[in-house]
């Protein structure tokens, strides 16, 4: 498995570097969040990611996409971390357009150019509680007339609240069917939750909202097969971007040690913190080698990536966590104000870890 990046993936990762710290640096999320942001992320530096084409690196290029693959995506998602860029890059341009794209009917094939184009959002409804279990969907489909009646709640639905459409897992007769749902459809009441690292996740109430058979995503009862590729999807890419939201605060850090004085010394070089910094350093190394080997499998054999995603998913949960509470502690007291990003970071690694299944999670599936 090859983990060296190519001359067009390189090209990528540098125009991703240099987009996402002009356009979406970490004072845009925190005037998102002053603001309080009726949208959560500003709809201006989305258009400017249609232009540069991240909006469609997965979709294929006879949909208007560009079809870099999984490698691709993980790349923008990783600037994306470093710089806390908030948009509805996960759950529209890799959660929907995994699912768009492996549904292969008509409904994806006009859905799929206008993702490209930025002009329509999506957001996944899988989650019914406070934690990620896509095996305990409970919400059902019930047959009416020529389609289905939808009843059941969804928690955690990424940037839910703005999305123009909905991609809803639930149980039909025989097994799982995915659905694709207008926002604003009767019956369907949406509450907005604002997370603490100041993101999007609604809560999502379904009272008898009627579907046809044309809104199906695929086949009746043959959606789990969807959405397990979806979910492996959004973890890896999730794990991107968590290793480059950790990798700005190992940096950030170890920059602070090379600055701050006490004692009469430059901190950095008391032995017992260049132990620390060192040892944080290879876990970062083994975390990045784990996200690379899950972006490879689901481009390469995306059947059997299962297991690489898990670790990756669960590496990243516990690797990016020790990296925000090493950066607050070695800060020292100014690490705990809001004065500085490290906080920030903290907060949206946090999030990250719980979202589609924490380091427990994954190494339960991992054993399985």
């Amino acid at each position: 498995m090859g983990l060296l990046l190519t001359d067009d993936e390189k090209m990528l990762q540098e125009s991703a570097e240099g987009f996402f710290a002009d356009k979406a640096p970490v004072s845009q999320l925190r005037t998102l969040r002053d603001d309080r942001d009726a949208t959560g992320y500003s709809k201006e530096l989305w258009a400017e990611m249609a232009e540069m084409g991240f909006t469609g690196v997965l979709i294929p290029e006879d949909h208007g996409g560009f079809d870099m693959g999984f490698m691709a995506a993980g790349l923008v998602a990783e600037q994306m971390g470093r710089n806390l860029s908030a948009s509805p890059f996960l759950s529209t341009s890799v959660l929907a357009a995994t699912a768009l794209k492996h549904a292969g009917d008509e409904r994806a094939a006009k859905l799929l150019p206008e993702l490209v184009s930025g002009k329509v959002t999506m957001a996944l409804a899988v989650d019914e509680g406070g934690k990620h279990n896509p095996d305990g969907i409970e919400m059902t489909a019930s047959p009416s007339g020529n389609g289905f009646k939808l009843n059941g709640k969804k928690s955690m639905v990424v940037d839910g609240h703005a999305a123009d459409q909905i991609i809803v897992a639930a149980q039909t007769e025989n097994g799982l069917t995915l659905f694709v749902v207008p926002a604003d459809v009767k019956g369907l009441d949406t509450e907005r939750t604002i997370m603490v690292d100041s993101r999007n996740a609604a809560r999502m109430n379904f009272d008898n909202v009627e579907v046809t058979g044309e809104q199906v995503l695929g086949e009746v009862d043959k959606g789990a097969e969807i959405l397990n590729a979806v979910l492996n999807a959004g973890r890896a890419v999730l794990a991107a971007e968590m290793l480059g939201a950790s990798s700005q605060v190992f940096e950030a850090t170890n920059e602070y040690l090379k600055e701050r004085k006490q004692f009469g010394k430059i901190i950095g070089e008391f032995q017992a913190l260049q132990h620390r910094l060192a040892h944080l350093y290879c876990e970062l190394e083994l975390a990045r080698t784990a996200v690379l080997s899950a972006l490879t499998a689901l481009d390469n054999n995306p059947k059997s990536a299962g297991p690489f995603v898990s670790m990756a998913k669960a590496k990243l949960g516990t690797v990016a966590k020790l990296a925000a509470l090493e950066a607050v502690q070695l800060h020292g007291g100014m690490g705990m104000t809001d004065e500085l990003d490290i906080g920030l970071y903290l907060k949206r690694i946090r999030v990250a870890q719980e979202l589609l299944g924490d380091a427990d999670f994954h190494m339960a599936q991992i054993t399985k």
